[in-house]
Order: structure tokens, then C-alpha cells, then sequence
């Protein structure tokens, strides 16, 4: 606009939205500068009464929709799931059930749940939602099993559950053994059982915390920052932290252990007659290995006849190939003593009293606890080969590291030997149904759902429609018309002199071995590729020419 200065100064003026710059080195640019700055001037004076003007007098375009979206209620999502409304009535054995012993199990879990002032830290799918029928429920004193009914119906909506792609859920059992034990280490017991050391970092988590989480990395500390994983079962079997007054107390043999490490819980029965119960407290950070698919896949115990019971009899019967078979399961628990009297029931992870038969372990990455699920299935109660239907309410109080998924369930079945045979041969099939809070209806959220904004390509797409070429070629088939290429072919092959005595004798033979060779010439000659341009010759610049371009661009500064 101003021509080109040489630069020596640089002055740059902004003024709203306009921006003058200019090089000034001499008088004359000094007056080129200052008439640049008047033109500015004048036309800002002017930019109010019209460009500014005619923005603010220009209608804003009308939209109904609020941009950006207001904030509502999505519905329901569990991860890696799938699931549908049911009617109660379809619910196979929903009539028939105890409502009144899974009422009694819900308000149980309402305890906590009703404490919570805050929102939980990682958010679920049914988040704090259990809050309003946990108020009802703790409202009511309800001792009817028809009420206990008509409380569930009122205050939740069924949905059939499972993982995605597939149509029913998995089933396994535990329960709390009774094992004899010592409070001292004597010539009978030997194995200990161990409390949570002080060096087991978990990340996320504070060393005094009442219990860490069953699943993620663990370390331990060298020095003052150094961590490294810790240590494995095998390490740990064979001493790497004994001595260091860690130990509760001490068991018979190493299989007792680790039924205990698997259940989560034990009743420890001592020689003076008194019972110690310790709980799930830490673990060394490894995954769990279920030795009982170790086994399977060795082929030593069929997959049909597979049980707690079992594993346990051959290891009795295979002590060296028990204590390889033991370290191939490199996770290892640490356990705290908890007060509780014979009479009570092992508390769950959500810290509640479990009740046999009602509670069930969950995977707690998906689901909350207290959640009430509906199991339906056939299970090995009565015996191993029976099939006795189970079709009961229950309530997810605790959890596993074995226990992923969304329609993964583990039955608590109370403590005992008995507890214990029955629990070991559950591994079955069943179909789950998740009973939600009414105000996460999915079906009445999926009708607030905004619709998304008309995309602009369809506007695009009616101005310049799109030609599909096999749909063509199929309308000009049905209208007789003949395409591109076969009126091209037809052209190239009126060319051809055919002899009249060929015509007559043979219309519809072969044509002669010249007419072939003249049509394939043709073709081919139809077909020859057009040559391509010669390319540019790479002529590198002369010594000359490139000092001469060093020095334009160091003089003036330009490209």
C-alpha cells in the first residue's frame, strides 16, 4: 500500500481492529508514516457509523435449541453391558420369593449408604441414586412379605442384564471357613497369617487406611523413594517378611491359607476354646490365578467334577506338586483382626454384616453397593449332579478380584463346613436382573434427550445428488439404452467388413481370424497409454547466482 522501506525502525499502531505498520528510516519515510496514520484515522471515524452500525442493526438468526446443551439427566449407562425393561410379571419366581428377608438385607446396606454426604469419587451408573428408596426403606418398618413386595415395585424398575453379547450371567459361591489355629507358633501350627506390613504402598491410598483395594499395582519401599513391586507368594512363603512381628496368628499347613486368602475371611478356632475372626485387609498387588483352571487345563481334574473340595483333596494327596501348583498363584492376602462374636456374620467390603443366602459379591468397578439384583437360574444346593431352581432376591454387599463384569455375582453362603461344600460346586450359568431406582428410568430419560442438529451435509446432498453408476446402468438395461461402453464396443465393431457370404451362411458363427486381429488392433490401439510429459531438469544454481541471493536477502530483509 505504502511501497517498501528499508527497515532500520519499526512503529506498529493497533486501533480497534485495524493494524498499521510501517518501516521508517529517513524524512520521507516519516511522511509517508504520519499520511498512513491520517488515512487510519479517517477511516476509524467512519468504522462506528458503518461497519460497526450495520453488525449491531443485522438480525441474529432464530434457534430453539440452546447451544450449549443444558445439562440433563443421560440414561442409564454400565459399562460393557447390555440390557431391556421387564414387567415384573416375567420375572421367572419373583412371586415366589422372600421379599421380606432381601428387604431386611437392603436396609441393612442402607446404613452407610444413607451417611454418604458426597458424592462417591468414582462415578458408577447408578451413582447416589439408592439414596431415596434407602430414606423410604429406613422410614418404614416393614415386617409383611407382601409389603416387602409392593416396597421393591414401588420404588425400583427390572432390567434384564448381561455383558454384552451374551444373554445370561455367571455364578460362583464362598463362604467363611472354620479353621483351628493357634495364637503362638507350637509344632502343629507353623504356616502364619500375616497383617498388612508397613512397607506395602498402594498408590491413591494412605498407609492408614481401614482396607485397601483387592485389584492395581503395590510396592514397597527402598530407601526413602525408590519402589518396587513387592514381594511374590513364593517370596513371602519362604520368608521375606517373617520375623518382623507381622504374624495374627499361625495355622496347620499352607492349604488352609489359601482358602482363607481365596474366601476373604475366616473363623479362627484357638486352643483355649475362643474364636478369632480376621478379614480381608491388603494384598501384594499380583492378579489372582485360580489354581482350580491350573489344574483343568493339566487335565489332572475334569472341568465337570471341579470343586473347592477337590483342589483340597489332592493337594492332601500331592503335598511337593501342591506347593508348585500353590506358587504358580502368585497373589498373596493380608488380613486384620476384626471384633466380632461367633454369632455375627462376616462383613462384606461395603462394611456391613452379610447375610447367608441374600448377599452377593460384585464386581465394584461397575456396580454400587446395596444394588439389589434378581438371580434366576439352577443350582447344585442339594448335591453335585442336582439341579434345584434358585430364583431369589439379592443384595451386593462385597466384592473380588475374580469378580468382573456386569452380571458376575459371588453367593455368600455363611461359614462352615457345609457352607463350604455347597459353595465349592457352584460355577454355573444364570440370568441377572439389575433392579434399578426409579429415577434412572432409562425409557422416560431417553425421551429428554436432545436430538442432534440437522447436518449440513444433507442440504449439500439435495443441491448436488449423488449418482450411483450400477443403478444407471441397471435403469438403462430396463429402458433399452445401451451404455458408454457397449456403444463404443458396437462403433469399433461396425468397422469390421464382414464378407457377405459369412452373413448369410452364418450369423451367428465366429467371425474370421482377420476381423479378430483387426478388432484386437483396434482395441489395443484404443487403449495405448498417453505418454506422460518429460520431467524438468534439475539445474543446480551457479556459485554466482546463489551469492547473489544471499546478498538480496541480507540487504533487504525480504524472502
Amino acid at each position: 500500500m505504502f511501497g517498501h522501506l528499508p527497515a532500520t525502525r519499526v512503529h506498529t499502531i493497533r486501533t480497534g481492529s485495524w493494524l498499521a505498520r510501517e518501516t521508517v528510516s529517513n524524512a520521507r519515510g516519516l511522511r509517508r508514516y504520519a499520511a498512513a496514520c491520517c488515512v487510519i484515522a479517517a477511516a476509524l471515524s467512519l468504522a462506528p457509523a458503518t461497519a460497526h452500525g450495520a453488525r449491531a442493526a443485522r438480525p441474529q438468526p432464530s434457534s430453539s435449541r440452546l447451544v450449549p446443551y443444558p445439562q440433563l439427566a443421560w440414561p442409564l449407562e454400565i459399562s460393557g453391558s447390555q440390557y431391556m425393561p421387564v414387567a415384573w410379571s416375567d420375572i421367572a419366581g419373583w412371586r415366589e420369593d422372600d421379599h421380606l428377608q432381601a428387604y431386611k438385607a437392603f436396609r441393612t446396606s442402607c446404613r452407610p449408604i444413607s451417611a454418604q454426604r458426597q458424592a462417591p469419587a468414582d462415578p458408577k451408573a447408578l451413582g447416589i441414586s439408592l439414596r431415596d428408596p434407602c430414606r423410604a426403606a429406613r422410614a418404614l418398618d416393614i415386617s409383611d412379605d407382601a409389603k416387602a413386595k409392593g416396597f421393591f415395585e414401588a420404588h425400583f424398575l427390572p432390567l434384564r442384564i448381561s455383558r454384552l453379547g451374551e444373554g445370561e450371567g455367571f455364578v460362583t459361591g464362598y463362604y467363611e471357613p472354620v479353621i483351628d489355629g493357634s495364637r503362638t507358633q507350637t509344632d502343629v501350627y507353623t504356616v502364619p497369617v500375616y497383617r498388612r506390613p508397613s512397607n506395602l504402598f498402594v498408590r491413591g491410598f494412605k498407609q492408614s487406611a481401614g482396607s485397601l483395594p483387592n485389584k492395581g499395582e503395590v510396592f514397597r519401599k527402598i530407601g526413602r523413594r525408590k519402589l518396587v513391586p513387592y514381594y511374590d507368594r513364593a517370596a513371602i512363603e519362604d520368608g521375606a517378611i517373617a520375623g518382623r512381628g507381622l504374624e495374627i496368628c499361625w495355622l496347620k499347613n499352607q492349604t488352609d491359607l489359601l482358602f482363607t486368602q481365596i474366601q476373604g475371611s475366616a473363623r479362627v478356632r484357638l486352643e483355649d476354646g475362643s474364636t478369632l475372626r480376621i478379614n480381608y485387609d491388603a494384598h501384594n498387588g499380583y492378579p489372582y490365578t485360580p489354581v482350580g483352571r491350573i489344574l483343568i487345563d493339566r487335565g489332572i481334574i475334569p472341568k465337570d467334577q471341579m470343586s473347592m473340595q477337590k483342589i483340597r483333596e489332592w493337594m492332601e494327596e500331592n503335598p511337593d506338586g501342591a506347593n508348585e501348583l500353590r506358587r504358580q498363584n502368585r497373589s498373596y492376602v493380608f488380613f486384620r483382626e476384626v471384633q466380632l462374636s461367633d454369632k455375627d456374620e462376616a462383613v462384606g467390603a461395603q462394611g456391613v454384616p452379610l447375610t447367608p443366602g441374600r448377599s452377593i459379591a460384585v464386581d465394584k468397578a461397575l456396580h454400587v453397593y446395596g444394588t439389589p439384583f434378581f438371580i434366576e437360574g439352577e443350582l447344585p444346593i442339594e448335591s453335585e449332579r442336582s439341579k434345584t431352581p434358585f430364583r431369589r432376591l439379592m443384595v451386593a454387599q462385597d466384592t473380588g478380584s475374580a469378580i468382573v463384569g456386569p452380571a458376575r455375582a459371588d453367593i455368600y453362603l455363611g461359614a462352615g463346613a457345609e457352607a463350604g461344600r455347597v459353595s465349592g460346586r457352584f460355577r454355573h450359568t444364570v440370568r441377572f436382573v439389575i433392579l434399578v431406582p426409579k429415577s434412572l428410568d432409562p425409557v422416560a430419560r431417553g425421551h429428554k434427550m436432545p436430538l442432534p442438529d440437522p447436518r449440513p451435509s444433507e442440504k449439500i446432498a439435495k443441491l448436488f445428488p449423488q449418482v450411483d453408476p450400477l443403478k444407471e446402468q441397471q435403469k438403462d438395461r430396463k429402458n433399452g439404452t445401451k451404455p458408454p461402453e457397449a456403444s463404443a464396443a458396437a462403433g469399433a465393431k461396425d468397422t469390421v467388413k464382414i464378407p457377405e457370404g459369412a452373413k448369410n451362411a452364418a450369423p451367428a458363427a465366429t467371425p474370421p481370424a482377420a476381423a479378430v486381429g483387426q478388432t484386437s488392433t483396434t482395441q489395443a490401439a484404443a487403449a495405448k497409454a498417453v505418454p506422460l510429459p518429460e520431467a524438468r531438469p534439475n539445474v543446480t544454481p551457479s556459485r554466482e547466482m546463489r551469492r547473489h541471493r544471499h546478498y538480496r536477502r541480507y540487504r533487504y530483509g525480504g524472502p
